[in-house]
């Protein structure tokens, strides 16, 4: 895919042309002062630019890239940075990223409550969280920049606990067992063995726990995020505030596995829209990253809008949608203390201690018919009072009196299909890298999905981890890859 890269950006490259007429008279006061006027103008701009925008973005995006990331989170920043550590040369790639939103207050990076965990059931999520925790403990090996602050990512690393009804034991203890033989070091503990360890517990109701004792816990993402994107910046990674709001596309014939017709496209340009403007700028690319996250079906169809094609749009939709998710902060001064892992209960509920002060934080994901309208991120108060906090209280008395003191929401990038990432090429768009779907996890793999996506675009095969299963091929062969342990 890389070697493709060049040959499909050959484009015409401007040249210097040929003067024609008298010499013109050397003025060198007059050169000078214009070489002033001009530097003063630029300092100008530089330093509106630094003050009026805290992320130093680019104001204009380059006319061409090989690759175009759309998407400036915690995702879209890892393919960035692992495409510039793993480019066969230096400068060998140019790398776009476009992120509407720079101050991420609607970004889900940063509105997650920032868990790390090895207790899944599909043997590649346990592998991308593992490799996560490598990178995470090693994260100034990778992210340092030279002359800057050492990066503290803040991990906390108390375990996540699971929970288990008697009808779920069987289900626990296996996941447990293909956790171990992936590396993970988990436990499996009774009602006996959990009250002894968690005195503050409640076990009614509760036959079998699971406990991770490394590499699990919580960090800070807006740390990761901004380590991700400083130090790829410092690599040479290009960056613009603006949307994409279309493509110019061509198109070719082709047949599916099952022997179907299909038309195919590929993006040439990537219509980026700048903020608070109407203006428009065309970037040639060969290649194009969806890592929108919970707006990435949005994304890719407009690529398939664009291909005008009623077949394929019958034949694919990325069957990734928004689904907001409702953070409460509470404050209980007899509650767990120190000794409080990320608890996720038997009922969904799930918590963990925030900071030093007596403070938790936690949630519960909605069933179906009460999931919350996705237009604005206003947090539902009753749906803690309602439905959170007495599952709380019954797993931690001491949380009977607690005290409300915050709450926010965000996105999940939730797969409706199977609950598991979206790592490949688009089966219709042929240059569109999509790496979205986590459904909650997504911040906690980053690292390892990034590396994963650049291995795709450069090697064209994945190396580190083999992550083939998570191919958006699944959706046309009506074969979900479920994972179980969704929170």
């Amino acid at each position: 895919m890389f070697r493709a890269c060049r040959a499909l950006l050959a484009l015409p490259r401007p040249g210097r042309r040929l003067r024609s007429g008298f010499a013109r008279r050397w003025d060198p006061l007059g050169d000078l002062q214009k070489s002033l006027t001009n530097f003063q103008s630029q300092l100008k701009e530089n330093i509106t630019t630094l003050f009026d925008n805290p992320f130093f973005d680019e104001k204009r995006p380059p006319v061409q890239a090989e690759v175009v990331i759309v998407g400036g989170g915690v995702m879209g920043w890892s393919v960035a940075y692992w495409l510039k550590a793993l480019e066969p040369r230096k400068n060998a790639l140019r790398v776009l990223v476009v992120e509407r939103d720079p101050t991420y207050s609607r970004a889900s990076t940063v509105l997650s409550v920032g868990g790390i965990r090895q207790q899944f059931s599909l043997p590649e999520n346990i592998q991308m969280s593992r490799y996560s925790a490598y990178f995470l403990r090693t994260v100034n090996e990778h992210l340092g920049v030279m002359n800057e602050p050492p990066i503290d990512i803040q991990f906390n690393p108390s375990g996540y606990l699971f929970l288990a009804t008697e009808e779920r034991a069987a289900m626990l203890e296996e996941n447990v067992n293909i956790q171990r033989a992936e590396g993970a070091e988990v436990i499996l503990l009774s009602p006996t063995q959990l009250k002894k360890k968690f005195p503050w517990l409640n076990t009614d109701g509760v036959a079998l726990a699971s406990y991770g004792l490394e590499d699990e816990g919580w960090f800070d993402p807006w740390s990761l995020l901004t380590a991700f994107r400083r130090k790829a910046i410092s690599m040479g990674v290009h960056h613009c505030c603006g949307e994409v709001t279309s493509f110019t596309m061509a198109f070719c014939n082709s047949v599916t596995p099952v022997g179907e017709e299909l038309m195919v496209s590929r993006i040439k340009y990537a219509c980026i829209q700048m903020p608070d403007s109407l203006e428009y700028h065309e970037v040639a690319c060969a290649l194009v990253v969806n890592a929108a996250g919970a707006w990435s079906r949005k994304l890719a169809e407009i690529a398939e809008v664009e291909t005008s094609s009623s077949k394929t749009k019958k034949i694919f939709k990325l069957p990734v949608e928004p689904k907001k998710r409702y953070v409460y902060v509470w404050h209980s001064p007899d509650g767990p203390g120190l000794n409080c892992p990320i608890l996720i209960d038997t009922s969904g509920a799930y918590f963990r201690r925030e900071g030093l002060g007596s403070n938790y934080l936690g949630g519960m994901s909605p069933t179906k018919d009460e999931e919350p309208d996705i237009q604005d991120l206003e947090v539902d108060h009753e749906f803690f009072q309602e439905k959170v906090w007495p599952k709380l209280a019954h797993r931690v008395p001491a949380f009977e009196s607690l005290k409300v003191k915050g709450s926010w929401a965000g996105y999940y990038d939730y797969n409706t299909y199977d609950q598991n990432a979206v790592l490949s090429v688009h089966p219709v768009v042929m240059n569109m890298v999509i790496v979205t779907g986590f459904s909650g996890h997504g911040l906690q793999q980053s690292p390892a999905a990034g590396r994963a996506v650049a291995e795709l675009i450069l090697k064209q095969k994945f190396e580190t981890i083999d992550l083939s299963r998570f191919s958006a091929n699944r959706f046309l062969s009506g074969k979900p890859v479920l994972e179980r342990n969704i929170v």
